[in-house]
């Protein structure tokens, strides 16, 4: 099947081309300022993810054969839209909070219910679509809220993206799906030169919201087809950090939907790492969190998940804890 391998680099291609065409409109409409919750100190344009979605969304439409254009789908692009309309909208004039979850709760509805399978067929159907509902609005605004810093979100979705394009290869995914991960590795790859650190470009809540709904949709078919170990292991770092961060937030009576500095990405650049540091160890332990995913799918035994499992959640508490702690004065970290 030759149509992943094409849509990387034509997506790729298009997100670099329609990014040099938009930066000059960007630059002058939608210039995010820093403030005090800001890990920017330059005015810097946001909205790269318009070029980001659109290109993703472009060439799975364009290279996607006409028997594989199943409806959910065909949703997935609808919602990815709509998501993104509102994200521009918020990049703007920020929208309430009540808002934007009644949004993001009828769009994720929409695809959820697109999607054919069961994941857990004890439970009656509509508890399941309920609780998958609930888990997708979650992961949209968690990748919202971990696209924070340089290179973040290229850091954990061109690994992911690529883990998922290559697991389809071997069966795990159905090919339309195989196309949206490869178009959307292309899309990110085409935005990284204009979001490494320093940045030039941002990709805003117009591309951070549509991505998150895409990679939600991604990883619910890759458990549906039976690999919802590898579906956690993928994204458990931006699930941990963002998760416990609302704990921590929720415990404190701090309000949970306001932005914040407190992530532990964002913990780590205050207590003395740089940005590439950060970002390259987000990076590495998505390399290694792939691999776990990667066993789970070719040795699917108790053993090989539960170890696999096991492993994932190790690595990522110690970067969680390395993150967390301070320098003192003798170059030691402490809590």
């Amino acid at each position: 099947m030759l149509a992943p391998l094409i849509a990387v680099p034509m997506a790729a291609a298009l997100s670099a081309g329609l990014i040099v065409r938009l930066r000059p409109l960007l630059v002058r409409y939608a210039l995010a300022r820093p403030n005090a919750r800001s890990s920017h100190t330059e005015p810097t344009p946001q909205g790269g993810g318009i070029a980001v979605v659109a290109a993703t969304l472009a060439v799975t439409g364009l290279l996607i054969a006409a028997p594989e254009a199943s409806r959910d789908v065909l949703v997935l692009g609808f919602g990815a839209v709509v998501l993104a309309l509102v994200g521009a909208v918020d990049d703007i004039r920020p929208l309430p909070a009540w808002a934007r979850l009644m949004l993001q709760a009828v769009v994720v509805g929409g695809v959820v219910a697109g999607v054919d399978g069961r994941l857990v067929p004890a439970l009656p159907p509509a508890v399941e679509r309920t609780l998958a509902v609930l888990a997708g609005i979650w992961f949209v605004n968690l990748v919202n809220f971990m696209d924070g810093l340089d290179w973040m979100s290229v850091a954990e979705t061109v690994p992911v993206a690529a883990a998922l394009a290559l697991f389809g290869r071997f069966g795990a995914l159905p090919p339309a799906a195989i196309l949206v991960a490869a178009a959307l590795l292309g899309a990110m790859l085409g935005f990284a030169p204009f979001n490494r650190p320093v940045a030039k470009l941002f990709l805003g809540d117009v591309g951070s919201l549509p991505l998150g709904l895409i990679l939600a949709w991604l990883l619910y078919r890759l458990a549906l087809e039976g690999g919802l170990a590898a579906a956690i292991l993928l994204p458990l770092y931006y699930l941990a950090d963002a998760t416990l961060t609302l704990i921590r937030r929720a415990a404190r009576r701090e309000p949970v939907w306001q932005a914040h500095r407190s992530h532990f990405y964002q913990r780590a650049t205050t207590n003395g790492l740089t940005v590439g540091g950060v970002v390259g160890r987000v990076f590495a332990l998505n390399l290694a969190l792939a691999a776990l995913a990667a066993a789970t799918l070719l040795w699917p035994s108790p053993v090989v998940t539960l170890g696999a499992l096991a492993a994932g959640c190790g690595l990522v508490a110690a970067l969680l804890i390395r993150f967390s702690r301070a320098p003192t004065a003798d170059g030691t970290r402490v809590p």
